[in-house]
């Protein structure tokens, strides 16, 4: 079985795959000051103007550190939100169609609660991994019924499944 190992969320590393900003506690730049201040487009996320912008929630709960299933979006990309709990977000590289998943070029990153994270079009994730016994609440913001209608899902084989190491 192959293995990945967990990686600490850093802007370089992440690049290939979208861009994140934390949202709980901010230190990009702002207008205003305290008590109010006003932190601007800390993130954009490339969406179809067509179709309604949408929030729904993923609760992941402990399972075993194995992916075992990946998904990708071609028309939109994604925003994930972990809202009370630290999550592991498994990403690969967009490849040119489904029958290619790149189980040798996944990466997993830590990302910490309150830090929103973009995914782009094309780039193969799914429901993430809680690096410890509670559950957590994901915010996640796609444009409306991506779920439904542009949502490739591929089940790996079990010779394909990838550890996640911590």
């Amino acid at each position: 079985m192959r293995t990945v190992k967990v990686e600490q969320l850093s802007l370089e590393a992440y690049k290939p795959f979208g861009t994140y900003a934390n949202l709980i506690n901010p230190t990009d730049e702002k207008l205003g000051a305290a008590p109010v201040e006003f932190f601007r487009d800390q993130l954009q996320l490339d969406v179809r103007g067509d179709i309604p912008f949408s929030y729904s929630c993923c609760r992941v709960e402990k399972r075993d550190n194995i992916i075992n299933v990946l998904e990708y979006h071609s028309s939109c990309g994604e925003v994930v939100l972990p809202l009370d709990n630290d999550i592991l977000l498994q990403v690969g590289p967009a490849t040119a169609n489904a029958d290619e998943i790149p189980l040798d070029k996944m990466r997993v990153f830590f990302v910490p609660k309150g830090t929103a994270i973009t995914i782009k079009p094309g780039v193969w994730h799914w429901g993430p991994f809680t690096p410890n016994e509670e559950p957590a609440n994901i915010l996640i913001n796609l444009p409306e019924r991506t779920y439904a209608n542009d949502c490739v899902v591929k089940e790996l084989k079990e010779a394909d499944f990838i550890k996640i190491e911590m």
